[in-house]
């Protein structure tokens, strides 16, 4: 989430990737940073430490959202 707001805030075109598990407190820090809006993907959660399989697997699964929140239209 951090790295999301950080890119933001230096005027790149970013998307925080953030897992289930910590979508809430996602929520927490874009308001804190005072970017309530910025895009966000939810992953399953764990993605971390799951495989190379299973983390193409849910690259590939979300590659699509990721593109259309750069592009600022919802999927």
């Amino acid at each position: 989430m951090r790295d999301g707001l950080n890119a933001a805030n230096r005027g790149l075109p970013a998307v925080a990737l953030v897992t289930e598990e910590f979508w809430p407190q996602g929520d927490f820090v874009a308001s804190a940073f005072g970017m309530p809006g910025i895009p966000r993907v939810q992953l399953p959660h764990p993605v971390a430490g799951t495989g190379v399989e299973n983390m193409r697997r849910v690259a590939e699964k979300v590659a699509a959202e990721v593109l259309a929140a750069l592009e600022g239209s919802p999927r």
